[in-house]
């Protein structure tokens, strides 16, 4: 359940994929993420991810230089002040950010970033995972997932 946003709902809407990945990744994975992004972005898909590890936030470096839609979903409340690389995109209406929690949840927690990413996974209509380290809490995740299908770039 969402219980706060801030951008276009509208993008609620949109078939979504959402992007997971681990934060340690194989250098060989890598590239295969970056590419993976550009290809999103060149063919307009709404990518929905929490854009919290490095490898997140590189797909998202490279999501935000096209204009097609994207949902930032937050393992915390939103935050009083949006950062500025936001703003422009915000006020385009192509950006939309999402939170589980209201903003008395102020960190990310290993708790946190689960309930983010079963909320992501409730509302894509498909999944990505860059990639899984074994027995770590993704695949932990993916696991239980059996409703859709998932897709790995490893």
């Amino acid at each position: 359940m969402i219980a706060a946003s801030l951008g276009n709902k509208e993008l609620l809407k949109l078939p979504k994929t959402a992007f997971l990945c681990s934060r340690k990744i194989p250098a060989s994975v890598v590239l295969k993420c970056y590419d993976w992004a550009i290809e999103q972005r060149e063919s307009g898909v709404c990518v929905i991810s929490g854009f919290h590890s490095q490898i997140e936030k590189d797909v998202l470096h490279y999501l935000l230089k096209g204009k097609q839609p994207i949902i930032l979903a937050l393992a915390r409340g939103l935050k009083e002040k949006v950062e500025p690389e936001f703003e422009k995109h915000l006020e385009q209406g192509r950006l939309l950010i999402i939170s589980p929690f209201d903003k008395r949840t102020k960190r990310v927690t290993e708790l946190t970033a689960e309930t983010r990413n079963k909320l992501m996974i409730d509302i894509a209509d498909n999944i990505t995972v860059g990639y899984a380290s074994a027995g770590g809490q993704l695949e932990k995740l993916l696991t239980s997932t059996a409703s859709k299908q998932i897709n790995k770039i490893q």
